[in-house]
């Protein structure tokens, strides 16, 4: 199995959210951009939470991202995976998600985009990796085409993402 390694963070000083994925499937490595998959509700999902059309182009994805104060990274660095499915990854190694969140004390809240995400990070890091309460932890389902309950359920516990943007 071929060595993966996940894509740099999006994040900048006025960001109040943070999702963390896995690890990027192949589409996305391949293209060096998160959520490439055209059947991932990711896109969709956060114009949806910013009452806006998915503006389609990657860079204006990140653009309507960044000025809505959410970042993204993922849980893991490195890890061995056949095809795309988080079931398959194997031998991760986990970015350092400490040092991102010291750097950035603007966010509020880190939402694990999927079952993976949040138990790669208790794993590696237990659930507070702050004890001052300062952050909130909030697990949503995988906006993955293989997440099959389809988009509106899975806007439904996205768009709570919505009250930690306003402070």
């Amino acid at each position: 199995m071929q060595l993966k390694r996940s894509l740099a963070p999006v994040i900048n000083n006025d960001t109040r959210v943070l999702i963390l994925g896995s690890m990027p499937g192949e589409e996305s490595l391949r293209q060096q951009q998160y959520y490439a998959y055209p059947q991932n509700h990711f896109w969709k999902i956060i114009a949806a939470v910013f009452r806006r059309e998915d503006p389609v182009e990657y860079d204006s994805r990140i653009e309507m991202l960044t000025a809505g104060r959410i970042g993204l990274w993922d849980v893991i660095s490195t890890c061995r995976r056949e095809g795309s499915l988080d079931t398959n990854i194997r031998d991760e190694e986990p970015n350092d998600i400490s040092l991102l969140l010291e750097q950035h004390p603007s966010v509020k809240a880190v939402c694990f985009n999927g079952q993976k995400a949040a138990a790669s990070f208790r794993k590696n890091f237990g659930l507070n990796i702050f004890d001052d309460g300062k952050i909130e932890y909030l697990m949503l389902p995988s906006t993955s085409p293989a997440n099959t309950i389809g988009f509106e359920r899975k806007f439904e516990k996205w768009k709570k993402i919505d009250f930690f943007l306003r402070f």
